[in-house]
């Protein structure tokens, strides 16, 4: 396993700050029940923070693989995860394509400074992951470009500024579809976290530390609540 560090010039990217797909595994008889909030743990300090991560991808880039390959034969799933070393970006990690396709998951030193546990890094990991598999970027993609030209025929339409209205209708296109893939990515990232022997329902308390994006018009991301609830739907499933 290598861990790279390295600014990408990269095709497309789904960030994320950190109803959905379920497994095909059968539901248990009974729930797990929902978690208590607890007070966030301690940080940990730099070596420690280094240490768990390398642990976490040696653990949970293989399982990532083999979910990629099973679910998705046809991509490429052979996943490089870098470090984005410059130590003035926010927390946060993101899935896209280098130039030859292969599928690169990145974290900033922030937010792996700021998980608490392993059980965090991996579920993040698992759900990086999951955009990949689940063709989002490629989605995203083939949505703004639809919402591109819907727009700039509507602003055609009405008299207004054709690029102007490519813009917007790109904006809203690339959005529609984005607090779905986060709860997917969420569901499938849970399956992911626990076959590779980490806690999802522990690991998604990061949600609990967060900003909450509530319902917002054109948010990228689904309401902090929602996603928990999904991740605990999806984990008493396993």
């Amino acid at each position: 396993m290598r861990v790279f560090a390295a600014t990408l010039a990269v095709m497309g990217l789904v960030a994320c700050e950190p109803t959905s797909t379920a497994p095909s595994e059968p539901a248990p008889q009974t729930a797990q029940p929902a978690p208590t909030a607890t007070a966030a743990p301690p940080k940990l300090s730099a070596r420690q923070a280094s240490a768990n991560f390398r642990a976490v991808v040696s653990r949970v880039e293989p399982v990532a693989e083999r979910e990629c390959r099973r679910r998705a034969p046809d991509l490429n799933c052979d996943f490089k995860i870098v470090v984005e070393n410059n130590p003035r970006l926010a927390p946060n990690a993101y899935q896209t394509l280098d130039r030859t396709g292969r599928p690169i998951i990145g974290f900033t030193l922030a937010l792996i400074a700021d998980a608490r546990n392993r059980d965090e890094l991996a579920f993040v990991l698992g759900h990086e992951a999951a955009h990949h598999i689940a063709r989002h970027l490629q989605e995203q993609q083939e949505t703004a470009a639809g919402g591109a030209l819907a727009g700039a025929i509507l602003a055609g339409v009405l008299g207004a500024d054709v690029n102007t209205g490519a813009r917007l209708g790109g904006t809203v296109g690339a959005r529609a579809y984005s607090k779905q893939n986060e709860l997917e990515a969420d569901a499938l990232g849970t399956v992911i976290a626990k076959r590779a022997g980490y806690d999802p329902l522990k690991g998604a308390q990061f949600f609990n530390r967060i900003p909450d994006p509530g319902d917002r018009f054109l948010g990228t991301h689904p309401p902090n609540a929602e996603r928990l609830a999904t991740v605990r739907r999806v984990n008493s499933q396993l």
